[in-house]
């Protein structure tokens, strides 16, 4: 009788266990909380003849404060060097880069400094030498962000684009149950509006809405970007 009764002691503690870690893992995944988007740093752009001393001090000035605040993670959105494949710009960057705690995971995508502006596979190969995958997916509670080498986009390079878009839609359509999908690009896709003139900072119209239109397809949430070297925040729908 005791063994009995022992044994229904001991399911019903561990029944309550079960509840108890079921109630905090979805108070977790329910809390708010947030990442950090940096852009281009862009090391040597400030004063190209002069090296890169102002860029070293702001870019520590951003990691410190990335590690003061402890975001979940922190994604860089491109244009990490002014000069692509400039050795001593690369390794300063990855230098301050690597001060960012362990702890907090690091994303990040190529800009058209980093890779070119009409990149071929050379090009992407010497990237992923220099810094690693030039995309990323990965699922955060229930929002899926994802990265793209939006280069490609921009200069319309047929074979890699097509390549990256069937990918992205692939990633997209595995998507379908989150809760939000968030985009990252080096790129906007548009300045003021969808239906502006192609120009110099935007994607050129006709690539601009095949991607609008998956974006649409798949209830994107939000794209983050960079290039322009200023802040905006614009509309597409509900997007």
């Amino acid at each position: 009788m005791k063994s009995k009764r022992l044994g229904l002691i001991l399911i019903i503690a561990a029944l309550l266990l079960t509840a108890a870690a079921i109630i905090i893992q979805k108070k977790v995944s329910d809390s708010p909380y947030f990442f950090v988007q940096v852009t281009d740093p862009q090391f040597g752009f400030i004063e190209p003849e002069n090296g890169f001393e102002k860029e070293t001090e702001l870019f520590e000035k951003a990691v410190a404060a990335i590690n003061t605040l402890k975001p979940k993670f922190v994604v860089i959105t491109g244009d990490f060097v002014q000069l692509q494949g400039d050795s001593s710009q690369i390794a300063e960057f990855k230098r301050i880069s690597a001060m960012i705690d362990t702890d907090i995971p690091v994303y990040q995508i190529p800009g058209n400094h980093d890779i070119g502006q009409a990149p071929e596979q050379k090009d992407i190969d010497r990237y992923i030498s220099d810094y690693g995958d030039p995309r990323f997916s990965f699922r955060f509670r229930k929002t899926n962000f994802i990265g793209i080498n939006s280069t490609l986009i921009k200069a319309n390079t047929p074979v890699l684009e097509q390549e990256q878009f069937d990918w992205l839609k692939n990633e997209l359509s595995m998507a379908e149950k989150a809760k939000q999908v968030i985009i990252f690009s080096h790129h906007p896709f548009f300045i003021k509006q969808a239906d502006e003139a192609d120009n110099y900072s935007n994607i050129t119209t006709e690539t601009r809405y095949k991607y609008i239109n998956l974006f649409n397809e798949y209830r994107v949430n939000a794209i983050f970007a960079g290039h322009t070297h200023s802040n905006g925040f614009l509309k597409a729908g509900d997007m």
